[in-house]
C-alpha cells in the first residue's frame, strides 16, 4: 500500500486539515480558550490526517525513523518525524489529536454529531504496547522491563503478529480501522488530560464506530471545537494490554450540528444497525449502571417504551460490551438493535 504523507495520496474532501506540529495537541485536549484550526460550516466534511503516539514516544526513543526502520518499514509519517523532533513537551497523555474545529452556530446545548466517512491507512504497519501500571493485569505486565511494543504488520485486510518474540507473523486478524479519540472542547481554560474519557467525548475507544458510524456529543462551548485521534486499524472490546493496533490514519468526517439537547448523558453512537449507550467511570460496575441507565433513557425518548419494559428488553436482547479498561475512565456501551424497533 502507498504511504500516505502529509498532502499526498487521495484527499477526499475539499476541505484537508494536516496533523501537522502547530495543528495538534500531544497529551491533552482542546478548552474553550483554544483557538480552531479550521472554522467549517455544519454539513461540511473534512478530511484530516491523525498521528498515532505509538513510534514517537519518549520510551520508545522518541524517533520514529529509528524505531520503524528497526521493525523493517522502509518509509514513516513526515508529519510523525516532525511533531517528534518539534521539541515541544508532551503534556500528561501520550496521545496526538488533530484539531480543532469550529462548527459555525454551535452553541452549549447543541449536539454535535461527527460521522466517520472514511478511514485511509497511512502506513503499513502498527504498534500495540504494555506499559507498567496500565492495562488490565498492571502488576503481570510487561513481565521483563518498563515497555514492551508489538509490531503489528498489514496483509491485505488483516492484522498479522508474530506468535513468539522473534517468530515469523503468523496470527492474522480482521481489520477494523476507527477514531480511538472524538470529541469536543470543555469549558473553561484547563486542557483536559487525553487519556480519561468524559461527557466531551475524547478517548471513548468504541470499536464499532468504524467508516459509516456517528457519534452524537452535547456541545460544551460556543463553536464546538471538534477534534480526532488515538487512531486505530483494529481493537478487541477491553483493549486490555493498555493500547490496541495503534497507527495513523487519514479520515473524512462530517460535522453535522443538531439544535436541542441530546436524548441521553454523554457520548452517544449510533450505526445502520445499532444505537449505542455509553456508560462511563473509573468503577466498572458504575460504568455498566450509568450504560443501562442511558440505554432505559434512549428507549423511552426513541421508542416511547415505558421503563420496566425498556429495562425487561435489554435484558432479553441487548448486549452490554466493555469498551475499554484501560482509559483510567472506564467505558462500557450497549448494542441496541433498530431492526427489533422497525
Amino acid at each position: 500500500m502507498d504511504v500516505l504523507q502529509p498532502g499526498r495520496g487521495p484527499i477526499r474532501a475539499a476541505a484537508y486539515l494536516s496533523a501537522d506540529p502547530e495543528r495538534v495537541f500531544w497529551g491533552e485536549l482542546p478548552c474553550e480558550a483554544d483557538e480552531p484550526v479550521l472554522t467549517i460550516d455544519s454539513g461540511t466534511e473534512v478530511t484530516i490526517d491523525t498521528i498515532s503516539h505509538e513510534g514517537i514516544l519518549e520510551d520508545q526513543g522518541r524517533d520514529p525513523l529509528a524505531f520503524f526502520a528497526a521493525h523493517g518499514a522502509d518509509e514513516v509519517l513526515e508529519d510523525a518525524i516532525a511533531l517528534a523532533a518539534s521539541g515541544r513537551e508532551r503534556a500528561a497523555g501520550p496521545h496526538v489529536v488533530t484539531g480543532p474545529i469550529a462548527v459555525r452556530g454551535a452553541k452549549p446545548g447543541d449536539v454535535l454529531t461527527m460521522t466517520l466517512i472514511e478511514a485511509l491507512p497511512r502506513v503499513p504497519y502498527g504498534v500495540i504496547s504494555n506499559r507498567h501500571g496500565r492495562g488490565a493485569l498492571p502488576d503481570e505486565y510487561p513481565a521483563h522491563g518498563q515497555t514492551v511494543s508489538i509490531f503489528a504488520g498489514v496483509d491485505g485486510d488483516h492484522g498479522t503478529i508474530a506468535r513468539v518474540a522473534g517468530g515469523s507473523r503468523d496470527v492474522r486478524f480482521p481489520l477494523a480501522p476507527f477514531l480511538g479519540t472524538m470529541g469536543v472542547a470543555v469549558a473553561g481554560d484547563i486542557r483536559p488530560n487525553s487519556v480519561p474519557p468524559g461527557l466531551h467525548g475524547g478517548n471513548i475507544d468504541i470499536n464499532l464506530l468504524t467508516a459509516g458510524a456517528s457519534l452524537h456529543l452535547p456541545v460544551q462551548v460556543d463553536g464546538a471545537l471538534a477534534y480526532v485521534g488515538d487512531p486505530h486499524f483494529a481493537q478487541g472490546d477491553g483493549e486490555v494490554a493498555l493500547t490496541a493496533m495503534e497507527a495513523s490514519l487519514r479520515v473524512t468526517v462530517r460535522f453535522d450540528l443538531v439544535p436541542g439537547g441530546m436524548e441521553v448523558e454523554g457520548p452517544l453512537g449510533e450505526t445502520d444497525e445499532y444505537l449505542i449507550p455509553t456508560g462511563l467511570d473509573r468503577d466498572l460496575d458504575t460504568a455498566v449502571q450509568k450504560a443501562v441507565r442511558n440505554a432505559i433513557t434512549l428507549l423511552r425518548h426513541r421508542y416511547g417504551m415505558d421503563a420496566e419494559h425498556a429495562y425487561a428488553y435489554l435484558s432479553a436482547a441487548t448486549d452490554f460490551d466493555i469498551s475499554q479498561v484501560v482509559d483510567q475512565v472506564k467505558g462500557v456501551h450497549a448494542r441496541i438493535r433498530k431492526a427489533d424497533f422497525a
